[in-house]
């Protein structure tokens, strides 16, 4: 016995006898079961965590897609409405300048018609002039030629004329 009391003296045999009974007393609690539980239990709620991430990371993929296919599509409706404006706008351009040269040939029509009306007044009065100056040379003619001898022989004659064209 006395070398088991010589063993009892070394604190190694104390350390060890602690330590057996310390790992007894957690298989008595059954603390591995425990410890197992809880990390099953942690490994599963990571689990969740990442499939969580997983899904919510596939839902920001797809809600990436669809903005980038609306950014395209709006690319594209932007695109279509310039090319609308573009084409409206020579559309307008084009219709202006015909407009336009309508415009200006109707006003060059009436400014012909207005030329060609004072041309014809001016002729109208240009031949009334002519008119007025030939008729009064003829009667300063006939003052300055005419007596009242050759003037009865004229007077007589017209008479004349008058009453054989009167039926």
């Amino acid at each position: 016995m006395e070398s088991v009391i010589e063993v009892l003296k070394e604190y190694e045999v104390w350390v060890a006898i602690g330590l057996v009974t310390l790992i007894l007393f957690f298989l008595y609690m059954r603390v591995p079961g425990m410890v197992a539980k809880m990390l099953d239990d942690r490994s599963s709620a990571i689990a969740k965590e990442l499939d969580e991430a997983k899904r919510l990371r596939e839902e920001a993929a797809a809600v990436l897609a669809g903005y980038v296919n609306k950014a395209a599509q709006a690319g594209t409706e932007a695109a279509r409405i310039v090319a609308d404006a573009k084409e409206d706008a020579e559309r307008f351009a084009k219709e202006t300048r015909v407009q336009l040269r309508q415009q200006i040939e109707r006003r060059a029509q009436i400014a012909r018609e207005k030329i060609e009306q004072a041309e014809a007044a001016a002729l109208d009065e240009i031949r009334a002039l002519a008119a007025d100056k030939a008729a009064a040379a003829a009667e300063k003619l006939i003052t300055d030629h005419l007596d009242a001898k050759r003037s009865d022989v004229l007077v007589e004659q017209a008479i004349k004329d008058f009453t054989a064209n009167t039926p």
